[in-house]
């Protein structure tokens, strides 16, 4: 008689186990994983060649605008670095050569923007569709024709020559503060639209809409209707206008110049007019402040 140890029986119960876990159709071990493709990245383009000229476009961002500029942007495609000590903008739209300011270096294949103020009294009525900027950086001087797909100059032109139109008969600005009705979230408050005749002269404005901004909302819509008819002779008057925040999100906090420059539209000696009205730095600081208290930020 043959004596059978535990441990023999251990195995074959395992073995005998194993046996029944597995169809007759299912195969003892089960199939490895399939692998993982690997990718392999694209080479980049390649770079073309250097043309060794300068480059130049002209831009304006919303914070240019409310600062009263724009910027040209050079693009120094040479293989050396160029640093201008002089950049001039010529365009007939304006009586005289613009000065670019804040000039640094270019580095090689690299572009810089330069800040150009925007003159108060542009050349209503000029025909000029295009500009020049002349460039002096070592011993050279290079004029370049400015590339501008959005005619910054030309928009500048047609607004600031309406605003003159405008302030021919009429000024219009915005109170440099905010009065707020209940400080606290939820509150509304007052924004004043100051009207100054000239005094003199035939002119007549109607301001018939303002329209809110993407910060700044009506209580009761997309727009105030005040319906106002001033005429050049008239005395100085207030507009006050009742405003809450038009959201509340952090991003508005973090937008451009556009958050606090209002589109007024108006008949002036009954022609249609729209007109930006900018808040000064005081009254944006202002009505900032109101938007966050009232978002209860």
């Amino acid at each position: 008689m043959v004596r059978r140890t535990p441990s023999l029986l251990l195995a074959a119960g395992l073995l005998l186990l194993a046996g029944c876990g597995a169809g007759a159709d299912e195969p003892a071990v089960a199939p490895a994983s399939p692998s993982i493709r690997t990718l392999t990245p694209l080479p980049p383009p390649p770079t073309p060649p250097a043309t060794g000229r300068l480059v130049a476009d002209m831009r304006q961002a919303s914070l240019d605008a409310a600062r009263g500029q724009m910027q040209v942007w050079i693009l120094n495609d040479t293989l050396r670095d160029v640093r201008p000590t002089r950049i001039l903008y010529e365009d007939g739209r304006f009586s005289m050569p613009l000065r670019a300011t804040r000039l640094r270096l270019i580095p090689s294949r690299a572009e810089r923007g330069f800040p150009i103020a925007l003159p108060s009294r542009p050349v209503c009525g000029s025909t000029a569709t295009s500009g020049t900027i002349t460039v002096w950086f070592g011993d050279q001087t290079q004029t370049i024709k400015v590339h501008d797909e959005t005619d910054v100059p030309g928009r500048y032109l047609a607004t600031r020559c309406t605003e003159l139109a405008v302030a021919r008969a009429v000024d219009l600005s915005w109170s440099d503060t905010v009065d707020v009705s209940a400080p606290g979230p939820g509150s509304s408050a007052t924004v004043t639209l100051l009207v100054r005749p000239r005094g003199s002269g035939d002119g007549v404005v109607q301001i018939q809409t303002i329209a809110g901004t993407p910060m700044i909302s009506t209580e009761g819509g997309a727009v105030w209707r005040p319906d106002l008819t001033v005429r050049a002779t008239d005395p100085p008057t207030e507009l006050p206008l009742t405003m809450i925040p038009a959201r509340c999100d952090d991003h508005v906090f973090m937008e451009g110049g556009g958050m606090t420059a209002f589109k007024i539209h108006l008949l002036l000696d009954g022609r249609p007019v729209d007109l930006v009205v900018r808040m000064s730095d005081a009254g944006a600081a202002a009505a900032y402040s109101f938007v966050r208290d009232s978002c209860g930020k």
